[in-house]
């Protein structure tokens, strides 16, 4: 299926386009040649019939980042992908209007999820992408959120935008390249790096999204860098730079509608190391992420095993949105053998394996040990004072 242009977002928001995307969305997720029939029965040109059946899909995939509001959005796949999930990005503009920004211009705004929500608290948004399809879809997105009136969207290269004449930068730089797909090295981003860090010096009050394995070394001198999960999946970094920045490191942890959890800290604290207790935690990404999880162990009075691992261990259980609570029954040197002699013993057909600091394949060590039985268990392959260990465990909690 072609991926929309500014042509065929035209003639979607047309109303035959509009009858076409209805019906579109009666017969998505079926057989595509049928799906496809069934619109061109119903007289609709095969150019508006593909796009139309296009736009169904990603918003059935959309779904999961902006709920019932991704019905009424356009997307492209690419924007689509780097999006911002609503919830996310809700927290992040109630936050600046707490900072008291009142206009922002938003640099990469892809589709509009964070120019969207800035708008929705009043915030006055000036959106730009060099993309001109992704920069109509936004533009399309406004309109249809009857927010056009708060948010201005630009086709421009960020680099000439004079940024200056805003109370803050939002920059969300293109982590992704046509042929390439995901682009890990900042220096690939689009717009280049060195334009993006030197954002804070032109506008205090900046804000960078970036890939969740952003390296710390980055981090504008006296910004915070935030790490954000959601449902237990992180899916963001942000750099708050300037007087945005309120502590070193935070990491949020969402849950699909908001309730954030939020743990704070100056993300270089060394953790207590100990021995291994009844009870090992398994923390957020987005608290491993932002290197808080020696904030996290003193919340449980945890401690590490090992200083390079990131599993909490405590004697008793203690409840935490943090992490995930396992029970320890058994512990011992890793050997398959008698790892194998274990399991089988009690009844283990089922094993959900987790693991740090192990090279180990969780399939193929399913395949080596051979299950058979009743019983389900977990199995934490790590490290305990640099030797490997095989941890049988309960279920998470």
């Amino acid at each position: 299926m072609p991926d929309v242009t500014p042509e065929l977002l035209r003639l979607l928001r047309t109303p035959e386009g509009l009858k076409a995307l209805a019906v579109a969305a009666e017969v998505a997720g079926g057989e595509p040649l049928a799906a496809a029939s069934a619109l061109r029965a119903r007289g609709f040109g095969a150019e508006l019939a593909a796009a139309a059946l296009t736009q169904a899909s990603l918003r059935g995939r959309a779904a999961m980042k902006f709920g019932e509001d991704a019905g009424g959005m356009f997307f492209t796949r690419a924007g689509l992908e780097q999006a911002t999930r609503a919830v996310v990005a809700d927290r992040r503009a109630a936050r600046l209007v707490a900072a008291g920004v009142e206009t922002l211009v938003d640099l990469g705004c892809g589709l509009g999820s964070d120019a969207l929500a800035a708008a929705r608290h009043g915030i006055s948004v000036h959106a730009v992408d060099a993309d001109p399809a992704t920069a109509a879809v936004a533009a399309a997105n406004a309109e249809a959120a009857g927010l056009a009136g708060r948010i201005t969207v630009e086709c421009a290269d960020a680099t000439t935008v004079p940024v200056e004449r805003y109370d803050a930068v939002f920059a969300d730089p293109a982590r992704r390249q046509a042929g390439r797909g995901r682009v890990f090295d900042p220096k690939a981003y689009s717009p280049p790096w060195d334009f993006i860090a030197g954002l804070p010096r032109r506008v205090p009050r900046t804000v960078l999204k970036l890939a969740p394995g952003i390296d710390h070394g980055l981090l504008p001198g006296g910004a915070e860098g935030e790490w954000v999960s959601v449902g237990g999946d992180l899916v963001e970094a942000a750099f708050w730079c300037g007087p945005l920045a309120e502590v070193p490191r935070r990491a949020v942890l969402l849950g699909p509608r908001a309730d954030a959890a939020v743990l704070t800290g100056a993300g270089n604290k060394p953790a207590e190391v100990g021995p291994v207790g009844a009870w090992i935690y398994d923390p957020d990404p987005a608290v491993v992420r932002s290197h808080l999880v020696a904030e996290f162990a003193e919340s449980v009075g945890g401690r590490l095993a090992d200083p390079q691992i990131a599993y909490v261990y405590t004697d008793d259980p203690v409840d935490t949105p943090f992490a995930r609570r396992l029970g320890v029954t058994e512990m011992l040197p890793f050997s398959l053998k008698r790892l194998r002699a274990l399991l089988r013993e009690r009844g283990v057909g089922v094993l959900e394996i987790r693991k740090r600091g192990s090279a180990l394949v969780p399939d193929q060590l399913r395949k080596d040990l051979r299950l058979s039985g009743p019983n389900t268990a977990g199995l934490v392959l790590t490290r305990v004072e640099g030797a490997p260990v095989a941890l049988l465990t309960t279920s998470a909690m």
